[in-house]
């Protein structure tokens, strides 16, 4: 079993003489088991009157199947039951080579969401942003389709074009035309910014930290004077576990990266790093988004923990669960994906729905900053109707005027302000030691209080 931080079931029919059957044997059984049993024996009764009655023929595999997912989709956002085909799919993701756009979806109130592009695909080429919401596929309507559904739909050959509708905030919904293309994502990116090393993760697949390891061995061979580095986990949906736990590592010289804790208080396991700091020491910054989910957020909590790096941007998405896919029938069946952990910080944290807070808080344009200030921008783990609680109790921060936004001057089209703050924490040695800019002038969201004695006139009668 792998455990995924992700941004089935036994196959069994069961008709209404079956479970009636176990009714009359289960007498002995716990009154909760009794409850059980009753309600399965309603399932068998739902099913069998479908198959006679529906409008329509149906087809049992696809009803139960179903079934099984809205199952486990009313348990978090992140559990849910991949077929055969789905679980093939998502083993090639993270092989890290696979057909189609290039997004990380989920879904929200019956809506595919975008939790991010990947770097260099043809869905980032498009412009595709985080927060996005796919409301059809080549014309026809995705709404209500669980992500699986609606990714097939997305999916096909390699050259074809497939046309995205998408609703943004602040925008009427348009089209977006994307040839899909073999996804081989460039998970990890690196080059010198002046001074300092700049190391781009943009997801968490099997190669990363081997890739990660690679390119910054290479980078500091090649400039051993390099004063600093800035790690970017922006826009990072996640991965596996393992390779946040590897990717960590590279930069700590022992102790504890994450700890995760399951349904039983005595049931945790510990991720410890391996001494030896791939950099050697050099001051680092990360640099974070609402984007940066789960395997990103371990990574940058981790090293914000351990005092190895400190932190800027924006407030992560907030996933601090753990997914465990346990293949059914040795994948014939297809998996389950179930949350079954949530992970910790080294000091003990649980970011689940509150997200990891940055050192430096930098908003990336100043129409950002507004978005900010006025909650039109809060897509977050915390915008999910049924995810899970903050362990603690925490919550999110609300609206609120960001610390940092670029000045009228700052090109935003063309420059990357959080890349330029980043270093001049590292030139100045610390956050707490570089100069502060401005407050934005974001203006904070009012509540406008209903009009008083308007007199509405009744409406006609219907003719």
């Amino acid at each position: 079993m792998k455990k995924y931080l992700l941004i089935g079931a036994s196959a069994f029919v069961l008709g209404a003489g079956t479970m009636a059957y176990v009714g009359q044997t289960a007498t002995a059984a716990s009154p909760e088991r009794v409850k059980t049993y009753r309600m399965l024996e309603l399932f068998g009764d739902v099913l069998n009157t479908v198959e006679r009655q529906y409008v329509t023929d149906v087809d049992d595999t696809k009803l139960i199947e179903a079934a099984i997912d809205g199952m486990l989709n009313s348990l978090d956002p992140h559990s849910g039951y991949l077929n055969p085909e789905s679980f093939d799919d998502m083993r090639d993701q993270t092989r890290g080579e696979y057909g189609g756009l290039g997004i990380e979806v989920t879904s929200e109130d019956g809506v595919v969401k975008v939790i991010s592009p990947m770097d260099g695909t043809p869905a980032f080429e498009a412009g595709i942003k985080a927060g996005d919401y796919i409301t059809a596929v080549n014309g026809e309507s995705v709404l209500g389709l669980s992500v699986n559904d609606a990714v097939k739909q997305m999916r096909g050959k390699p050259g074809e074009a497939v046309t995205l509708t998408i609703a943004r905030e602040k925008s009427d919904p348009f089209d977006v035309k994307i040839v899909r293309e073999v996804i081989k994502p460039k998970i990890v990116s690196a080059k010198m910014e002046g001074e300092y090393g700049y190391l781009r993760i943009a997801s968490f697949n099997e190669k990363t930290t081997d890739e990660a390891e690679a390119a910054l061995s290479d980078l500091r061979a090649k400039n051993p004077n390099m004063k600093g580095l800035v790690l970017d986990l922006r826009n990072n949906p996640g991965g596996l576990l393992d390779q946040a736990v590897g990717v960590s590592d590279l930069f700590l010289d022992g102790g504890e990266i994450v700890s995760q804790r399951g349904r039983d208080p005595r049931d945790v396991e510990r991720y410890n790093a391996r001494p030896g700091d791939i950099a050697a020491g050099l001051p680092m910054v990360v640099i974070i988004n609402n984007g940066s989910a789960s395997a990103a957020e371990i990574v940058a909590g981790a090293l914000q923990d351990r005092k190895r790096a400190e932190i800027v941007g924006l407030t992560s998405f907030g996933k601090g669960s753990v997914q465990t896919v346990i293949p059914l029938r040795g994948g014939m069946d297809g998996a389950l994906k179930l949350t079954t952990a949530r992970y910790y910080t080294p000091s003990g944290r649980s970011i689940q729905r509150t997200g990891i807070d940055p050192d430096l808080e930098v908003a990336q344009s100043r129409d950002e900053a507004q978005h900010i200030a006025n909650r039109a921008f809060q897509f977050s783990e915390a915008s999910f109707r049924n995810a899970l609680n903050a362990d603690e109790g925490k919550e999110r921060v609300g609206p609120h005027e960001p610390a940092e936004a670029p000045p009228e001057s700052f090109d935003s089209e063309k420059g990357d302000f959080q890349l330029v703050r980043a270093r001049d924490v590292l030139r100045y040695g610390s956050v707490a030691a570089t100069p502060k800019l401005p407050k934005p002038a974001a203006k904070l969201a009012g509540v406008v209080a209903p009009k008083a004695n308007v007199a509405v006139a009744p409406k006609p009668a219907q003719k």
